[in-house]
């Protein structure tokens, strides 16, 4: 798989448009398939869609069972689909002749439809059968090999600030997802990779989907890119802590969560000032050791940052996961067994207890007191997140610029769709406590006092913070001065966590 030559881009304009005729597109295989088999798809199950394109000779189903079953298709059928010349010429397709004249094509890669944020018809081009990784196990132990969507491509994706920039930089590219959403709103991108192979990927990826073209760099890290800066970087990268390098798609080849820390560090000097850079990652968790303290410590100076930890395996949950990407579970039971050895004696020499994944992502502030904000949100979120990583650093830099007196003065208005429920025993006159829980974003809840939730209840951007105290004082008979010293630090809170926003004016 890692040694065959790939497509030639030169057509690929012409063959979007005849799978774009032909419905094969995200809502198209949705209507095909139905919701079942196109959710089996996604968990790399294969019989319910061959099921459901069964009988049936149409272009569309055709196309399914080409480049998304990797099965094959009489040539009659897919000469009905597509501009069959130019795609067994340009190797998109092979032939195999028969003595009868029933000849049939077969895919050379996996092409699989992909609806962009607005609505757009894109393509992603990776190896045949390697449409998903991760948990649902490609089952290929080849170094070279390109894999196409995965829950990580998408939660990256769904994460990253889509302010229109100038400049975007998609480090380990693989095939080409990031540099496609990338293109929709940089003005130029980049795309690095350390496997050539990946770099062609991306560039039948971005041609498939009638993207712009991208700078396309072999390299490791920021070697390929000099002293270049960029508005914006984004990283998939190979952050897998495995014993070794077998896969370069997953494994950075580097000891522990090296890679990571490197790739974070290296990040702030390729920053242009006001930059993002975003990144998928793992980090350990080691014995005697805060793992908040360990990734604090990889940002770089100049740079603000937000470290969401969003799951975290013990070693042997972690271990058995990417030995079941590889499929590893399949081959002999002894040979597993070593394998599974490996990844422990690994950790146990590096005095790591769990892997924590999550997201990171800085921004170049230059600011002589960067926030640097470490939290574990293993709870459901509502994607796309880039915007709410946007007001997440403007709140940063609003309660950096405004002390408690300054938020006393200050204005507020309660978020769109927060909700509070009261928590307490069925008919006690007063609530045990009080939760504030917002409905969009990052869909947080935090707990207040009495005096918090008729605080955050009346924020409608009429009354200074420091008058509305005064008035819920004057309603409680406590003290206003008492009152307005203690609550600055429960202000600054719900304004940091998004529940208030600074009225405008």
């Amino acid at each position: 798989m890692s040694t065959t030559s790939l497509p030639s881009p030169d057509r690929a304009a012409e063959l979007r448009t005849a799978l774009l005729a032909a419905g094969f597109t995200a809502d198209g295989l949705l209507d095909l398939l139905g919701a079942p088999a196109y959710a089996a798809l996604a968990r790399s199950e294969t019989v319910p869609a061959l099921r459901a394109t069964r009988g049936s000779d149409g272009p569309l189903a055709s196309l399914v069972r080409l480049f998304l079953l990797q099965q094959p298709e009489p040539y009659v059928n897919a000469a009905r689909a597509l501009p069959l010349d130019a795609a067994l010429a340009d190797g998109w397709l092979r032939r195999e002749e028969a003595a009868d004249g029933g000849d049939t094509v077969y895919a050379t890669v996996d092409v699989r439809p992909y609806g962009g944020p607005d609505g757009e018809d894109w393509f992603i081009v990776s190896d045949l059968g390697c449409a998903v990784g991760g948990a649902g196990g490609i089952g290929s132990r080849e170094e070279g090999v390109v894999l196409g969507v995965g829950g990580a491509s998408t939660t990256l994706a769904g994460i990253t600030v889509r302010t229109p920039v100038a400049s975007a930089l998609d480090l380990g590219t693989g095939s080409g997802i990031q540099a496609l959403h990338a293109a929709q709103h940089a003005t130029r991108v980049t795309a690095t990779d350390v496997n050539p192979r990946a770099l062609d990927f991306t560039r039948l990826t971005l041609a498939l989907s009638g993207a712009q073209e991208a700078e396309l760099l072999q390299g490791s890290l920021f070697e390929p890119v000099g002293e270049a800066t960029y508005d914006l970087i984004v990283s998939n990268p190979p952050f897998v802590i495995s014993p070794g390098a077998r896969l370069t798609y997953r494994d950075g080849g580097m000891g522990g969560d090296d890679l990571c820390r490197t790739l974070v560090q290296e990040a702030g000097a390729h920053l242009n000032p006001g930059g993002y850079a975003q990144f998928l990652g793992n980090w350990q968790h080691v014995d005697g050791e805060d793992w908040h303290d360990r990734v604090r410590a990889w940002v770089p100076r100049g740079c603000d940052a937000w470290i969401v930890q969003r799951d975290v395996q013990d070693v042997t949950q972690y271990a058995e996961l990417w030995l079941r990407d590889a499929g590893d579970h399949r081959t002999d039971p002894a040979e597993y067994a070593r394998r599974y050895e490996d990844w422990l004696d690994e950790f146990e020499a590096r005095k790591t207890k769990a892997v924590g994944f999550g997201w990171i992502t800085l921004r170049r502030s230059d600011a002589a007191e960067p926030s640097i904000v470490v939290e574990e949100w293993p709870h459901s979120v509502e994607q796309p997140l880039g915007d709410a990583v946007v007001a997440h650093f403007a709140r940063q830099d609003y309660l950096r610029d405004h002390d408690d007196a300054a938020l006393l003065e200050a204005r507020f208005v309660l978020a769109a769709e927060v909700v509070q429920e009261q928590v307490g025993a069925p008919g006690a006159e007063d609530p045990e406590h009080v939760v504030l829980r917002q409905n969009r974003g990052m869909r947080r809840a935090t707990k207040v006092d009495t005096v918090g939730a008729g605080f955050a209840g009346v924020c409608d951007g009429s009354l200074t913070a420091g008058r509305i105290l005064d008035a819920i004082a004057h309603l409680v008979q406590e003290d206003p001065v008492v009152l307005r010293d203690r609550t600055p630090e429960a202000i600054r809170v719900l304004v940091e966590q998004g529940f208030l926003e600074p009225a405008e004016g």
